[in-house]
């Protein structure tokens, strides 16, 4: 695995990118056909966010952490995904995702099935992505379904933890 690193608001240093290559690089023990990582390290005033995104065959792997230190939160956002990696190890099993599993995860009791307790329907009218982050902040909702009158597709806003909005789009 290939592990892409780039600051913002922070030179990245020989150290600290080795540190990172390290760190992230024990996510291989797990599985061994990850994509490249990409690993972004943030300063905004003296909070360090280390965000890393690893593709895995058709899904995403991915993980957030802040503290005042860069090691820590790199640390601790390694610590995350492998917690992530162990969880979901079931899941891409049972999907047929072709992987290599060392002996130890192989041992872990199979997860148990996501069971849905609640379905909802609703008529989606047409509307501009402004006006969907209207109707979800009226609602309450951190998330709103929305038929786009720009493109006539099925697209979703959602709340990002920045305190700002994303626009998810599907593509083909």
């Amino acid at each position: 695995m290939r592990v892409n690193v780039r600051g913002k608001n922070i030179q990245v240093t020989d150290a600290l990118h080795d540190h990172v290559e390290k760190k992230v690089g024990k996510l291989e023990r797990f599985f061994n056909n990850f994509g490249d990582a990409q690993v972004t390290l943030t300063v905004e005033k003296d909070i360090h966010r280390v965000e890393v995104t690893i593709p895995l065959n058709g899904m995403i792997l991915r993980g957030e952490e802040a503290t005042h230190d860069m090691y820590a939160s790199v640390d601790l956002v390694v610590d995350k995904l492998e917690k992530q990696l162990e969880r979901f190890k079931g899941k891409l099993i049972r999907r047929g995702t072709k992987l290599n599993i060392p002996g130890d995860l192989e041992e872990l009791p199979p997860e148990e099935p996501f069971k849905i307790v609640r379905t909802k329907r609703f008529m989606m009218k047409p509307m501009p992505a402004e006006e969907a982050v209207m109707q979800m902040n009226l609602l309450g909702h951190s998330f709103f379904v929305f038929t786009n009158a720009d493109s006539d597709e099925v697209n979703v806003v959602y709340k990002r933890n920045d305190g700002n909005y994303g626009l998810i789009e599907p593509e083909a």
